[in-house]
Order: C-alpha cells, then structure tokens, then sequence
C-alpha cells in the first residue's frame, strides 16, 4: 500500500469516528431515541393514572354519589333501614395428588377409663 492511499484511509477513518462514536454520534442518537421512546410510554401511562384521578376528584367535589359509593364499598357503610346480604363465592379446591382417602385421616380410635 503506498503513503497516499494510507493518508486516505486513515483520513476517513478520522471522519468516521465522530459520526460513530462522538458526542452527537449516531449511537448516542439511537441511545437517546430509545430512552425518549421509554419515557413517552411512562408518561402516557402517567397522564391516565392522572386522568383517573382527576375524574374521581371533580366526582367527589360534586355530588353526594361518588361518596356514598366510596362509603360502601371501601368503608363497608349501608343506610340506615337497609339490609347487608354478602354472598359467597364458590372456591374450587386445587387438586391434590394423593387420593382423598390419604388426605382425610380418621382419628384414632379412644380407649375406655379402667373402672376403678
């Protein structure tokens, strides 16, 4: 390789670096764009929850439903003269490995007192 071609290529080498690896490269870009991309996501979400809020605020400011609704169902308040029926759900049981004959035991058995 002679000297001119040499002086070329590290030339362009010396170009290259900034466009790659310098203060406004181009990985510090993409780098950047994904932690914009993550914050625009935080803040939608952010902006939602603040919605919400701000829904239920002017609801509880402005009539007596929202918290009557609050009263019952995080207070577990009814009205005078009502009745509370609570009605339970059915739970299934996870399945056991062991058959239900292995899982119930029946006690043992009690000896009578000797007279005395």
């Amino acid at each position: 390789m002679n000297w001119p071609t040499l002086v070329l290529v590290v030339l362009i080498a010396l170009l290259q670096y900034p466009l790659w690896l310098g203060k406004g490269g181009w990985l510090r870009v993409w780098d950047y764009d994904r932690q914009l991309q993550a914050q625009r996501e935080v803040n939608q979400k952010l902006e939602q929850r603040n919605a919400g809020l701000d829904a239920e605020v002017r609801d509880l400011k402005s009539g007596y439903e929202a918290i009557e609704e609050r009263a019952r169902f995080d207070l577990g308040m009814i009205k005078e003269g009502e009745i509370f029926v609570q009605v339970p759900q059915k739970t299934q049981l996870a399945p056991s490995s062991e058959p239900p004959e292995a899982v119930i035991k029946p006690a043992p058995p009690v000896k009578p007192a000797a007279p005395r």
